[in-house]
């Protein structure tokens, strides 16, 4: 009697320490890094580099680099975001979607043709946000939006690794 006691308190005890959701983190938009990475700043004025999940936008210094990055400017500079997302990258940047009033940001630059679908991460993508930045990248994509708009865009991981044709 006493091992169920246990067992089950130890089960109560895990329970209780599962998270039920994914953390959502709110704050000011404060800075933009480029078309994929941002700061955050939340309640208690702490920072947050925030990396926008699901998503790979050109390099600062490729072509559309700084195009990408006005069009994140412009879409939540100084606006208050939800950031669903709990897992941190190599850089110590939390990865995660933002949400403007409900609206997916991360989508929005895929759309406008300001970053691909990061398809090398879509399994951490819920199964309904993967098919819709794939569908956002081949409409951006067949209406030449933003980088799509060049004859031969070169993906950003490979302009960081040197291998672009």
């Amino acid at each position: 009697m006493k091992a169920i006691r246990t067992w089950a308190t130890f089960g109560a005890l895990l329970a209780c320490s599962l998270p039920l959701q994914a953390d959502v983190l709110k704050g000011k938009v404060v800075g933009i890094y480029d078309g994929d990475t941002v700061t955050v700043l939340d309640a208690g004025n702490q920072q947050h580099k925030i990396r926008l999940a699901g998503i790979d936008a050109p390099e600062k210094r490729q072509a559309f680099g700084n195009r990408s990055k006005e069009h994140l400017s412009d879409l939540v500079f100084g606006q208050m975001v939800d950031v669903d997302g709990d897992k941190i990258d190599r850089y110590q940047r939390t990865i995660g979607k933002i949400l403007l009033n409900g609206r997916d940001v991360n989508l929005e630059q895929v759309r406008a043709g300001f970053a691909w679908h990061y398809t090398q991460y879509a399994k951490d993508q819920a199964p309904a946000d993967r098919a819709a930045y794939a569908q956002a990248e081949a409409a951006a994509r067949a209406g030449h939006r933003g980088l799509w708009s060049d004859a031969q865009p070169i993906p950003p991981w490979d302009f960081r690794h040197g291998t672009a044709k």
